[in-house]
């Protein structure tokens, strides 16, 4: 599976992550990881649960209002259902053992220059390009 190299779309898109991270941290003093937000509308539900869901919704409307305007996301996915579902499941341990997910630690946290963040941003590269290179070369998926 061959990927289009898209510099202006990807600056873009980075650039409107960045400032959502941004805007939250000043207007609400939070951090935006995906996880930590989600966490806050499951029960037991947050007293702050109202920027939260906006936040959420947001992430949701973006790409459909990108959709609705003739955009197109290409997506293909080229492992079996069960595949998918035991990849969710090993990323959502990780995201309990590494306290946060790509987003809290890989945007928020290396903006802060949190060590702790840094070191499970590493971490998570270094796996992804390692399971990357297992299922494209080893295992020929």
């Amino acid at each position: 599976m061959e990927t289009e190299f898209t510099p202006w779309m990807s600056l873009s898109g980075g650039i409107l992550i960045g400032l959502s991270a941004i805007l939250l941290m000043i207007f609400n003093g939070r951090i935006a990881g995906m996880t930590g937000i989600v966490s806050g509308i499951i029960p037991p539900v947050s007293t702050d649960w109202t920027w939260r869901v906006a936040f959420l919704a947001g992430a949701v409307l973006a790409p459909l209002v990108f959709l609705a305007s003739g955009g197109a996301i290409p997506f293909a996915v080229p492992v079996s259902l069960p595949l998918l579902a035991l990849g969710g499941l090993i990323v959502g341990i990780g995201v309990y053992f590494g306290a946060g997910c790509t987003s809290g630690h890989g945007v928020c946290g290396m903006a802060r220059l949190s060590p702790r963040s840094i070191a499970a941003t590493v971490t998570f590269m270094i796996f992804t390009g390692l399971t990357v290179y297992v299922v494209r070369h080893i295992a020929g998926i």
